[in-house]
């Protein structure tokens, strides 16, 4: 709970104080970062380490990075218009962990490239993660003149299988 009112601190602050930039940074929506984190974490309990708002298909949704007990670190992301939870990911530490290696096909580089050639930019972040299938991606958060886009390529096919643009972020990189 302690999280959670501290993550409500953080956002009513920012939305007080910079009340036209709130609009645009925080659209509204049918359900309130406070009831997705509560979701979030019942999915994966945890600590928070950062939250993200991003917009998916045109969907605004809220993406919870959560590191659990054992050590494990989790990308939850929940709809901001539902509350329901539409994905959770394994983090791995790197290209090098046991069950990303084992699926991957299409190197760093080269999925780099496609992610670029399609959001050209800077990547300033690259993620390692296992999807709920249990395939392996490469998430690059890449800065584009028209802000930052996460874009997910598959590693066993090299396919972008998802892009969204980032809004904003509360927390660790």
């Amino acid at each position: 709970m302690k999280k959670l009112a501290m993550l409500s601190i953080i956002v009513g602050a920012f939305a007080a104080t910079n009340a036209q930039a709130a609009e645009t940074i925080f659209p509204k929506s049918k359900v309130g970062v406070e009831k997705c984190l509560s979701a979030a974490l019942a999915a994966k309990a945890g600590n928070v380490v950062k939250v993200e708002y991003k917009l998916e298909d045109k969907v605004p949704v809220y993406e919870f990075d959560i590191e659990t007990a054992d050590g494990k670190a989790w990308d939850v992301e929940c709809n901001s218009k539902t509350g329901k939870i539409t994905e959770v990911e394994e983090e791995v530490a790197n290209a090098d962990a046991a069950a990303f290696k084992a699926k991957v096909k299409i190197s760093e580089a080269d999925a780099k490239k496609t992610a670029l050639a399609a959001f050209p930019g800077e990547v300033v972040e690259t993620e390692y993660e296992i999807e709920p299938d249990g395939a392996a991606s490469y998430e690059f958060d890449i800065k584009t003149k028209d802000g930052e886009m996460k874009v997910e390529v598959d590693a066993t096919s090299g396919k972008i299988v998802e892009s969204s643009k980032e809004l904003y972020q509360i927390g660790k990189e």
